[in-house]
C-alpha cells in the first residue's frame, strides 16, 4: 500500500509539472501582449540586463519599456547576476498565475516564447511583435525574485 501511495503521488507531481511546463490556455501563437516574431522583422534592439545589487535587490535594467502597437523588437538579455534569472512578459493576471505555478514548481522548464531563463553570465533573446496597445508587465518569477524587485512595465502605445 505504501508503494502505491508513493507511486500515485509521484505520478500526480509529474502530471502537474508537465502541465506547468506546457502552454497557457489558448496557446502562445498570440497573447494579449502580442506574438513571437522573426528576427529579420525587428526594427530595433533593446538590451535588458538582469542582476542583483549589494543591497539584495534583484533588478532589470531598464525597468520599463515603451513600444508602439505593431512594433517588432529584439529583446536581448544578459544575466550579470550571480544566480539564475528569468524574464517573462504578459498581462498582470497571467504573470500572477505563472508566479503561483513557479512557487509550486520552482525548477520547471519553460517553453514559452514570451520568456527566457538564464544562468549567470548567459545571454538570450526574444523577438516579439507587440500587437495590441495597453499596459503590460515583465518579471522574474523564480521564487523570491519578484518580491526582491525584479519586475517592470511595458507600455504599448497606438
Amino acid at each position: 500500500m505504501r508503494h502505491l501511495i508513493i507511486a500515485l503521488t509521484a505520478s500526480a507531481l509529474a502530471l502537474g509539472a508537465a502541465h506547468a511546463a506546457g502552454k497557457h490556455a489558448g496557446g502562445h501563437d498570440e497573447m494579449a501582449i502580442g506574438k513571437p516574431a522573426e528576427a529579420v522583422n525587428a526594427k530595433r534592439t533593446v538590451t535588458i540586463t538582469m542582476f542583483e545589487n549589494d543591497d539584495g535587490a534583484m533588478l532589470f535594467e531598464p525597468a520599463s519599456l515603451e513600444v508602439k502597437e505593431g512594433e517588432t523588437i529584439r529583446l536581448s538579455f544578459v544575466n550579470k547576476g550571480e544566480t539564475d534569472h528569468e524574464f517573462v512578459m504578459d498581462d498582470h493576471e497571467e504573470l500572477m498565475k505563472h508566479k503561483e505555478m513557479m512557487a509550486k514548481f520552482p525548477e520547471m522548464e519553460h517553453d514559452d516564447p514570451n520568456s527566457v531563463r538564464l544562468a549567470p553570465g548567459d545571454k538570450g533573446e526574444i523577438v516579439w511583435t507587440f500587437a495590441k496597445a495597453g499596459n503590460f508587465e515583465f518579471a522574474c518569477l523564480i521564487p523570491g525574485h519578484y518580491e526582491a524587485g525584479m519586475k517592470g512595465e511595458i507600455t504599448v502605445s497606438n
